[in-house]
């Protein structure tokens, strides 16, 4: 019980709850269009199901269409919401053409996109040799999909004056680390992307924001043991933060402890580490 309760309290403390006032987020989504990619399960599906009591209308992009046609039926029973489902693989190019044709002929337009989906490898350089494309599967879904979905909706975004929030990770400012050289680098490259690109949307009227998160307890994380006891949010926890994120339309959102992390994971850098037999593992949140 005492070890219980010290996990509780160090969740508290590394991710203290973010503090959501449902009524102005409810006032400022009344009517809008808002579009979640990786919306099957996780971050995604926790959001969805955040907006469901909210007179919004939901586009929820995955991969898997029998999960996102039964969020929708259990959404449009219980909730206000109303939902549309495309199921695509950002990855592949006939999938993103018919997706952003579907997105072109909506009359209402689209006035939030959540940038989520993702694929994380943990995986050595040893072990990564001969799997080239480790490194271009994610960097078409973190970096490539994200790029050509957003160069598209740019001019619905801004006659709508809408927002882009962009789910990333503290990895992207954090000393790059042995193990992570796919992942990193993917999402560092949209994550300068659309830093660079933030202040000429902002000048479209586009508000632009960039989520960082630590470890959160998706199915990405499920097949590396290691991570399974560490202190983790929770996806709920990361809907509320991104609820907040979409009415004050602040820039950043990012962990109290950042600049501590930064600092260790320097230090972890320079530690020795030992050759492992685990092949690596592959998270995806698509």
């Amino acid at each position: 019980m005492p070890s219980a309760r010290l996990h509780t309290l160090l969740n508290y403390l590394i991710f203290p709850p973010t503090k959501l006032n449902r009524q102005k987020l409810e006032r400022h989504l009344a009517g809008k269009t808002i579009l979640i990619t990786g919306a099957s399960s996780g971050i995604g599906e926790q959001l969805a199901y955040l907006l469901s009591d909210m007179g919004v209308h939901l586009i929820l992009v995955a991969r898997r269409e029998a999960k996102l046609l039964a969020m929708k039926r259990e959404i449009e029973v219980k909730g206000a919401a109303r939902v549309s489902v495309v199921p695509a693989d950002l990855r592949d190019p006939q999938d993103m053409e018919g997706l952003l044709a579907f997105l072109h002929q909506r009359p209402e337009g689209i006035d939030i996109v959540i940038s989520n989906a993702g694929h994380s490898i943990h995986r050595s350089i040893g072990q990564s040799l001969d799997r080239y494309h480790d490194f271009t599967r994610t960097m078409g879904i973190n970096y490539f999909a994200p790029v050509q979905l957003l160069l598209s909706l740019i001019p619905l975004l801004g006659h709508k004056k809408g927002q882009i929030i962009n789910i990333s990770t503290v990895n992207v400012m954090l000393t790059p680390l042995p193990h992570w050289a796919a992942y990193q680098a993917s999402k560092s490259a949209f994550d300068t992307w659309f830093r660079s690109a933030a202040p000429e949307l902002n000048r479209m009227g586009i508000a632009t924001t960039s989520i960082y998160l630590p470890l959160v307890r998706t199915p990405m994380i499920l097949p590396t043991a290691a991570y399974r006891k560490l202190p983790a949010m929770s996806p709920g926890d990361v809907a509320k933060m991104i609820g907040k994120a979409i009415y004050t339309r602040r820039p950043t959102f990012k962990p109290w402890w950042l600049i501590f992390g930064a600092l260790a994971s320097v230090f972890i850098r320079t530690m020795p580490s030992r050759p492992k037999k685990e092949k690596g593992r592959d998270h995806e949140d698509m």
